[in-house]
């Protein structure tokens, strides 16, 4: 049992009865609420437990009086930690300044501060490795600091793992997060003198601002990756407020100052950041990109297709982690009312959807009504590793995206969309803000009305029916992302940008 599952009951106030349990967790020194949790097992007359993280690592359970005395401390800390973080967030806001380059050193920072564990697959993963790889391949010597290990990053001299520590203050929500800041900025301030960076990169995060702290202690050039207000996503997607959402929305404004440039994936997101008194000027519209080396025609697919026997059907494909914003429901209600209307596809087409997560209940819901289960692949997760020989398993992708549901712009940026450009192969899309800039109707793709599941059947029988039509949507549509969504092109613009800000007219011997 996962022990989201155990907050989950808890919190339905469902009793978890059983005389052993083996409790799954992320990460065996990072398990928030650990001795809430062990209270309510015992309340539960659960005799026997044990932690245990994916990694095989495990922590034996504590006593009763441990558990008391955990909780006991971190109530009569928790006052003091808000009003030290409280004042170190007051104190940075006060002491901004410009940055200075440091030359003579070609070395990037770069700070993945999610505590967020063993994510093998979707699109951060993606996105994460591809900002990567893309800044080295411009020579530029890359330190990665990261709490969790990376999808496709070597461990290698350049990789260093800061694994977050759950001790004073874990029963309590986000203060981990906070007093994470104290053990990163610890950790790198050792490292500091030797990896010398000219750059720092940070992909925000909930509740951290180390880089606007490390910017305001040495003075280096701070590139804040933004790709959304976390409180709006917990009011609008979890239908949840944040514990500590003032100070939460204070440090996620000031890692919008303090930064020098603000990478935000998309012109909804840059008009949002304007709204509330950012520069655009700092703010560089970016879209996500691609490897068009990993995501390719010429990868292999025969043996997903012999896996889940679909070697003689037109495979539809879909791959993510079934977010609010995917519309992976709208796909199966689509895919239903296809082998509905057009019985004669029930033996020769195939939805293969790949990952798992929240939409999923709605998904297998939507199936099950149209009675077309059995014509559907599930795969649940798949490493990241794996997913270019998914995608090569299928004919055509879709991309049903939906509106958000406030009715405010579409934000994002589905790194999915520019994989299945680089697939070259046709392409079924919701026609919704950047995805209707990028792909055009009739020539990269075949676009549709976001949401309708009618309007995506008839786009979906559309390519099944007309091979000629899906393959040459395909062919310019990998044209289309080698020449502008590379990773390397993505990291190009940061670099140009962050020269233009930073040097004006100077010439920038530590940025290439």
């Amino acid at each position: 049992m996962h022990y989201q599952e155990i907050i989950s009951k808890m919190l339905s106030k469902r009793f978890v009865r059983g005389e052993h349990l083996r409790i799954q967790c992320d990460h065996s020194r990072a398990i928030a609420y650990k001795d809430v949790l062990e209270l309510y097992l015992r309340l539960s007359k659960v005799k026997q437990w044990e932690w245990q993280d994916v990694h095989g690592n495990k922590v034996p359970r504590q006593s009763s009086l441990t558990n008391i005395a955990s909780l006991f401390r971190d109530f009569i800390a928790w006052p003091f930690i808000y009003k030290k973080q409280s004042s170190v967030i007051r104190h940075l806001f006060a002491v901004q300044r410009g940055a200075d380059l440091r030359q003579g050193n070609s070395s990037v920072l770069f700070l993945r501060t999610d505590h967020w564990f063993n994510i093998k697959s979707g699109g951060s993963a993606g996105h994460l490795s591809g900002i990567i790889h893309g800044l080295r391949s411009w020579g530029l010597t890359t330190h990665v600091v990261s709490t969790d290990r990376l999808a496709g990053v070597d461990h290698d001299e350049y990789f260093h793992l800061c694994e977050p520590r759950y001790e004073l203050g874990r029963n309590i929500p986000n203060i981990p997060e906070l007093l994470y800041n104290d053990q990163i900025k610890a950790y790198i301030d050792e490292q500091w003198s030797t990896w010398s960076p000219s750059l720092l990169y940070q992909r925000y995060s909930l509740g951290n601002y180390v880089g606007a702290l490390l910017k305001a202690y040495y003075h280096i050039p701070f590139v804040c990756e933004y790709n959304g207000s976390f409180p709006w996503v917990a009011r609008h997607w979890e239908n949840r407020k944040l514990f500590h959402e003032k100070l939460l929305a204070d440090i996620e404004l000031l890692n919008l100052h303090a930064a020098d440039v603000i990478v935000v994936v998309s012109q909804p997101l840059k008009d949002e950041l304007a709204g509330r008194g950012i520069q655009e000027e700092r703010i560089l519209v970016n879209p996500n990109g691609v490897d068009s080396e990993r995501y390719s025609p010429d990868i292999d697919g025969s043996d997903v297709r012999r896996k889940y026997n679909m070697n003689s059907k037109t495979v539809i494909g879909f791959i993510g982690t079934f977010g609010r914003w995917h519309g992976a429901e709208v796909l199966a209600e689509a895919f239903g009312r296809l082998l509905k209307e057009h019985p004669h596809y029930r033996t020769s087409v195939r939805l293969l959807m790949i990952g798992d997560g929240m939409t999923m209940p709605l998904v297998k819901e939507a199936l099950a009504k149209h009675a077309v289960a059995d014509a559907c692949i599930l795969t649940g997760r798949v490493p990241q590793e794996q997913g270019p020989a998914h995608l090569a398993a299928c004919d055509i992708f879709a991309s049903p995206h939906v509106p958000n549901p406030d009715g405010t712009p579409f934000f994002g940026s589905p790194t999915k969309l520019f994989e299945y450009m680089a697939m070259g192969k046709g392409i079924v899309a919701s026609d919704l803000d950047q995805i209707g800039e990028i792909l055009e109707h009739n020539r990269t793709a075949w676009m549709v009305k976001p949401g309708d599941a009618k309007s995506l059947m008839h786009g979906l029988k559309t390519l099944i029916d007309a091979r000629q039509l899906r393959d040459r949507l395909g062919e310019a549509a990998r044209a289309e992302v080698i020449e502008k969504y590379t990773w390397k092109e993505h990291t190009r613009k940061i670099i140009d940008a962050l020269r233009e800000l930073t040097l004006g007219a100077a010439d920038a011997s530590s940025i290439p």
